[in-house]
């Protein structure tokens, strides 16, 4: 069987403008390529690559995107500080039962962006 490598999803946006900004600006994700014939853009942070289109075909699909994206990070507590008066907050940071910090918010076209460190690895950010 194939082995996956990686995945990338690719966000649909009405605005792809602001939306390149909304990552860019406020989670400091830089634009690695863009194509504005596709109505497209790639954008990267660290090791998390995520894909923006404006064109219509990936609407097209009518299911509608119903989860959220997880994103793992280092510190966890710092991130919330930087973001939390920046975005709209969905949930506000807390310690879960299933031993992760975390704290969700949406972007600017209302996906749901949470963010989590084990709480065994606070206070490790090396």
């Amino acid at each position: 069987m194939a082995k996956f490598t990686a995945l990338r999803p690719i966000l649909w946006t009405e605005n792809i403008e602001e939306t390149i900004e909304f990552y860019t600006q406020i989670l400091g994700f830089t634009l690695m390529g863009r194509n504005d014939d596709w109505e497209w853009a790639s954008i990267q942070k660290d090791d998390v690559q995520i894909m923006l289109s404006q064109n219509e075909y990936e609407k097209l699909n009518g299911i509608g995107f119903t989860g959220s994206f997880y994103f793992n990070v280092d510190n966890v507590d710092e991130l919330w500080e930087d973001l939390k008066t920046k975005v709209k907050v969905c949930y506000e940071i807390e310690t879960f039962e299933w031993e992760m910090r975390e704290f969700g918010v949406y972007d600017n076209n209302g996906y749901i962006l949470q963010f989590g460190q084990p709480v065994d690895n606070i206070g490790n950010t090396e």
